[in-house]
């Protein structure tokens, strides 16, 4: 007879215990391959759209309506990632989006004009929305509660390195070779990935919520006799077992996961802004401010090392300081230093507080936007509540193009760094309020609501989450 209930496999107890082996290196490489291609396809815009410009091929208005196509399919992206993710598992999602943006991004290459070129880019960013939606819950559902945080911000490191590794190659292949060669590698890569993660298994979390126990013990089993060959394994820690009714994704906007749901969205709003409202606009911001082209780049390059020594800073605060408090402390971190930032002279002060901000910020987005928002949703909401925090990121980034260039006109950098100081030490002040600890717990227990969120002793009350931890 067909097993169908979690309580039989125990299938996240069974995860926990594992010894870190091969299977979890397997793993982070499979997705960490996807991530660091989807970013790299994002950031390779700025070379792109340098390019079509100076060609004559394109103008600043069909330039502006690519990067507005680029977030309109970040936004579908990673709104439908997360409902087809939670329907038919996650190993489906994050295959469909790779080859989305793995197929569209060599088709681009090809583009005859710049408005087929935005046609493609707007389904290339569909791939790209859902990727990262995908990526990071995905590899939540597999590595231990113990280095959970490592491993999230080992990824977060991957991704972040893209950055530069695109900078790198497009300084040399665009002049060399030309833009279309930019589409084209990164959309052959893709599609080698694609066929790489063919062999990669669906999170048996996810099978063991969706009543396919079996599958999850065959997965489960195969895990386990890897992690066996580094000696004996622990025994099953007892739990309890998951209790997740099934419901439409609305459940989400009301209580008792409302408040979760704020929480991440909070996270994606304000990182939002502190990427694409700050550090994307900042070479402009420079050259308005009387910088050269040269010297804003080289400033922005310098600070833009922020961004894996961020992760990496993440990585080692996440499973030792905590979520929460890192999320807080690196918020206030980079409000004071967003203040700061206008008053440095030129030169070392202004490239070092630079640097140290945007390091900041990037250790929010890697214990925060990466590692944290997963762990807020039971396996059966997991990634359309992850879905809808990205999705209110990526609108609010969009809207907030328009207000950050109302602020510059009317109190330039310093009102722009002032605002997003603002912001950030609201979110610093709402995750002290009411924020809780997700660090060395099993994502049964980090998910489950809390009888004070539900308001009543509800079939999904767990212990209290450790509020104020």
């Amino acid at each position: 007879m067909a097993r169908t209930a979690d309580i039989d496999i125990n299938a996240g107890a069974r995860l926990d215990r594992l010894p870190i082996c091969e299977f979890h290196w397997r793993i982070l490489a499979l997705i960490g391959a996807g991530m660091f291609l989807d970013a790299f396809d994002i950031y390779l815009a700025g070379g792109v759209l340098g390019a079509v410009l100076k060609e004559g091929w394109s103008t600043l208005e069909l330039n502006a309506a690519f990067v507005s196509a680029t977030f309109v399919g970040m936004t579908i992206g990673a709104w439908f990632s997360g409902i087809l993710g939670d329907r038919f598992g996650r190993r489906f999602s994050y295959q469909m989006n790779l080859a989305i943006f793995g197929l569209a991004s060599i088709a681009a290459a090809f583009a005859p004009s710049m408005t087929v070129l935005i046609g493609l880019r707007f389904i290339i960013g569909i791939g790209l929305g859902a990727e990262i939606v995908v990526g990071y819950a995905t590899l939540t559902e597999f590595v231990p509660a113990s280095s959970r945080g490592r491993w999230i911000g080992l990824l977060a490191v991957i991704t972040n390195v893209s950055l530069f590794a695109s900078s790198m190659i497009g300084l040399w292949v665009i002049p060399t070779l030309g833009w279309r060669y930019m589409f084209a590698l990164v959309g052959l890569l893709a599609m080698v990935v694609w066929i790489l993660r063919k062999s990669m298994p669906e999170s048996p979390r996810w099978l063991a919520a969706n009543g396919r126990a079996d599958e999850a013990e065959t997965i489960l089993s195969a895990i386990e006799a890897e992690a066996a060959r580094k000696g004996t394994l622990p025994p099953v820690a007892p739990s309890a077992p998951a209790q997740e009714s099934p419901g439409a994704v609305w459940r989400l906007f009301q209580p008792p996961y409302l408040a979760r749901t704020l929480l991440g969205s909070l996270l994606h709003v304000v990182v939002g802004f502190s990427l694409y409202g700050f550090i994307g606009w900042l070479p402009t911001f420079m050259v308005k401010g009387g910088h050269s082209v040269v010297s804003s780049l080289g400033y922005t390059t310098v600070m833009a090392l922020g961004g894996p020594v961020g992760s990496l800073i993440g990585l080692v605060l996440a499973d030792r300081l905590g979520r929460r408090l890192s999320i807080i402390g690196s918020s206030i971190a980079a409000a004071a230093l967003g203040i700061a930032y206008p008053y440095m002279a030129d030169g070392i002060a202004l490239a070092g507080v630079g640097f140290l901000l945007v390091t900041a910020i990037y250790v929010m987005l890697a214990t925060g936007f990466a590692m944290h928002v997963p762990e807020l949703f039971p396996t059966r909401y997991r990634l359309r509540g992850t879905a809808i925090c990205a999705t209110s990121g990526r609108i609010a980034t969009a809207l907030v193009q328009y207000v950050v260039v109302a602020i510059f006109a009317w109190q330039g950098l310093t009102g722009v760094l002032t605002t997003l100081a603002g912001i950030l030490v609201f979110q610093a002040v709402v995750f002290l309020m009411f924020g809780f600890e997700t660090k060395g717990r099993s994502l049964e227990d980090a998910s489950a609501v809390t009888e004070a969120e539900a308001g009543s002793r509800s079939p999904i009350a767990r212990r209290p989450a450790d509020i104020g931890a």
